[in-house]
């Protein structure tokens, strides 16, 4: 009896989530969606004069940006159980054979609806509306205008980021591993080395702009590095604006968050290195510089490029540190910055695209090389 209850609340159940969710999604498409909705729930609690201020795009804004978060986390949230849990109790009601067909389906189809609407068509669209102009008309105008030269040097730019940030921040974690490996407090040490990580790219930025911070000779030096500079005689140097020096100082605050993440998995697998090896080495005869780079490096090579490649990632995008420095306005733009300028500020959003398209072909060659690594080493 209580089975074939269930059985029958469960599709009205499911029918009242789905137009619950629809509304909410209804809600979350409007422009002035949360101001409306707060605006019906003042006329229910006979607030009159509040609902009209919100309906004039007036009122208590914020408790509307709140009521428009808690329905976003409620349709996403609340759907998705909804939608599982449906639909998982429905198969339950199928015969033993199709079920076990069908269950792994209502796990996968989900999540790969939500790769092809939030991955894939996103990606498809921004490609092709990179050949669109302002009309959705074909051109190539997108494309030709970055072979200017505002562009190449922001592609330079983005290749002086891969090689000197990704390279500095795996040699220093690979040397502070090697060093670490026999230190007595070397938990302790690698905490300072790694807490970095725990800063986000912005705050990692502004700490580094007390650092390079600038004021005029006639002035105190607040900034630590004009602070030495000046004290052996120096004039005060604008580091993080003044071109080219300002583009190593930005790649220095990356390779300082980046090098303890590449620390923590190196030092992993140095110490996965097996000590029969390191033994064997040692009584060939061979040196403790032979035994790190003939024996050790090359046993740990799968880890090297894991880090590697994810660090390559993160710096072909990379975004904050420019944008919180200068904003690419000292020679210092990348690709990032240049689309979201393109996009925000100029309104050329098929160059914007034509640029995250470039973002993307960059990216998916280290993607593919990180994908056959973890390949290779699951097979080992």
């Amino acid at each position: 009896m209580q089975g074939s209850g269930r059985s029958r609340l469960l599709p009205i159940a499911i029918v009242v989530g789905l137009l619950v969710a629809a509304g909410g999604v209804a809600v979350l498409l409007d422009p002035k969606g949360g101001q409306n909705l707060l605006a019906s729930i003042y006329d229910l609690i006979g607030n009159a004069a509040g609902a009209e201020a919100l309906r004039n795009g007036q009122g208590d804004q914020f408790i509307a940006k709140i009521v428009l978060a808690a329905i976003a986390l409620l349709v996403g949230v609340g759907g998705i159980w909804l939608l599982f849990t449906g639909v998982s109790s429905l198969v339950e009601l199928f015969p033993p054979k199709p079920r076990d067909r069908i269950m792994p389906w209502v796990f996968v189809v989900p999540a790969l609806l939500l790769l092809g609407v939030y991955l894939v068509y996103p990606a498809v669209a921004t490609v092709i509306r990179s050949f669109q102009d302002d009309n959705d008309a074909f051109t190539l105008a997108n494309w030709s205008s970055l072979a200017t030269g505002p562009f190449l040097e922001i592609l330079r730019n983005n290749v002086i980021w891969l090689v000197a940030a990704t390279s500095g921040s795996v040699g220093l974690g690979l040397l502070i591993a090697a060093l670490f490996d026999r230190i007595r407090r070397e938990s302790l040490a690698k905490v300072f080395v790694f807490a970095p990580q725990a800063i986000s790219l912005v705050g990692a930025t502004v700490i580094w702009s007390f650092v390079y911070a600038w004021q005029p000779a006639s002035q105190p030096q607040f900034g630590l590095l004009n602070a030495i500079w000046t004290a052996f005689g120096g004039e005060p140097v604008p580091w993080g604006t003044l071109f080219p020096i300002n583009i190593p100082a930005e790649i220095v605050i990356m390779i300082w968050l980046q090098a303890g993440f590449a620390m923590v998995v190196l030092s992993a697998a140095i110490k996965g290195v097996p000590v029969e090896v390191t033994e064997a080495a040692r009584l060939d005869g061979a040196s403790e510089r032979q035994l790190y780079f003939q024996v050790i490096i090359p046993m740990i090579r799968g880890s090297i490029i894991t880090v590697t490649t994810t660090i390559a990632i993160a710096t072909l995008k990379i975004f904050d540190i420019v944008m919180s420095i200068s904003g690419g306005r000292n020679h210092d733009d990348v690709v990032a910055v240049r689309m979201f300028t393109e996009m925000f500020q100029f309104f050329n959003d098929g160059r914007a695209a034509a640029l995250a398209t470039i973002l993307f072909i960059a990216v998916l060659p280290v993607m593919i090389l990180n994908l056959r690594n973890f390949r290779r080493q699951a097979a080992i």
